[in-house]
């Protein structure tokens, strides 16, 4: 199926392709494949190197590419400028919502927006307004709001006479 195309090329076109769904396919992975390919078709036009080792190339250079890039983002990790992206909840922290289903025994139901969430917190009733302080997955840790003073009431106090 190949005879007649040289080995390079076909490593060149190998690798291009696995840079270019780098770009498709999340994570930092084929890009380091590609590269590997692209570098033992640079081996394979330099040296007349048969079948077998180019192969034995191209595995030896993905192992030392991806073992280097994984220690250096190891040591150097990407950080986010928002590191809040993908988590909804964490969003949340510092918003007020009002309790659709009362918190009895920590767990019920709030309203923030046009979504309903799952929250944990001290007993409140329904129709009462609470703080979002934090997320634990899907459900949302809340406190009691006192517009009135203008701050949360510490969980566990009784109201003031």
């Amino acid at each position: 199926m190949f005879e007649g195309i040289d080995a390079h090329w076909i490593w060149l076109t190998i690798g291009l392709v696995l840079i270019a769904l780098e770009m498709l396919v999340p994570g930092v992975f084929l890009l380091w494949l590609g590269l590997a390919a692209v570098v033992t078709s640079a081996i394979a036009f330099v040296f007349d190197l048969g079948p077998a080792f180019q192969v034995v190339n191209f595995v030896f250079l993905s192992l030392i590419a991806v073992y280097s890039a994984k220690r250096f983002l190891r040591e150097r990790p990407i950080e986010s400028s928002d590191p809040l992206l993908n988590k909804r909840g964490g969003r949340l922290v510092g918003e007020t919502a009002i309790v659709t289903q009362a918190l009895d025994g920590g767990s019920g139901r709030i309203r923030y927006g046009d979504s309903e969430w799952i929250a944990r917190g001290p007993d409140i009733d329904v129709g009462e307004r609470v703080r979002i302080t934090g997320s634990n997955g899907a459900e949302l840790l809340v406190e009691p709001l006192n517009l009135i003073e203008g701050e949360a009431k510490p969980a566990g106090l009784a109201p003031e006479d």
